[in-house]
C-alpha cells in the first residue's frame, strides 16, 4: 500500500518541481528597464563626427587615438583624408557647367567644341585622384 502512495505522489512532485525550476529560470531572464536601455545603446549606430568647414585648408582635427604605445585606435570615428571641396569651389564647378550646356544650347559652340570640353571634364575626372595622391607626402 505504502508503494502505491508513492507512485501516485512522485508524478505529481516532478511536475511541481519543473514547474518551479521554469517559473525561476524565466523570472531570471527579465531585465530592468535600465539594463534593457543600456543593451539598446549598446546596439545603436555610432555618432556621425561633423567637422566644421576648413576654407580649403587641411584640417588640423584628429578623431584618432593613440595608444600609450604610440599605435592609433580605430575606435573613434574617422574624418576625411583630404581636404574637401569647399562651398565656393562647388559654386564655381556648377556655374562653368551651366554655362557650357547654355552655350551648346544657344549654338555658341559647336557640337565638337563641347565634346572636346566634357572630354577634358572627364579626363580631369578620371586624372584628379592619381595625381592629387602623388602630391602627398608619403
Amino acid at each position: 500500500m505504502m508503494k502505491n502512495a508513492y507512485v501516485r505522489v512522485a508524478p505529481g512532485l516532478r511536475v511541481a518541481l519543473v514547474s518551479a525550476l521554469a517559473a525561476a529560470v524565466l523570472a531570471s531572464c527579465q531585465a530592468t528597464p535600465a539594463e534593457k536601455a543600456a543593451a539598446a545603446e549598446k546596439r545603436a549606430a555610432p555618432k556621425a563626427v561633423i567637422m566644421g568647414p576648413t576654407k580649403g585648408q587641411v584640417s588640423t582635427e584628429s578623431s584618432l587615438t593613440h595608444y600609450k604605445d604610440g599605435y592609433p585606435s580605430f575606435g573613434a570615428p574617422l574624418t576625411a583624408a583630404n581636404v574637401q571641396m569647399n562651398d565656393d569651389q562647388a559654386a564655381g564647378q556648377q556655374k562653368t557647367l551651366t554655362a557650357l550646356a547654355a552655350q551648346r544650347k544657344s549654338g555658341a559652340i559647336s557640337e565638337a567644341e563641347y565634346q572636346r570640353r566634357v572630354a577634358a571634364f572627364r579626363k580631369l575626372a578620371a586624372d584628379h585622384g592619381t595625381d592629387t595622391l602623388s602630391q602627398m607626402p608619403k
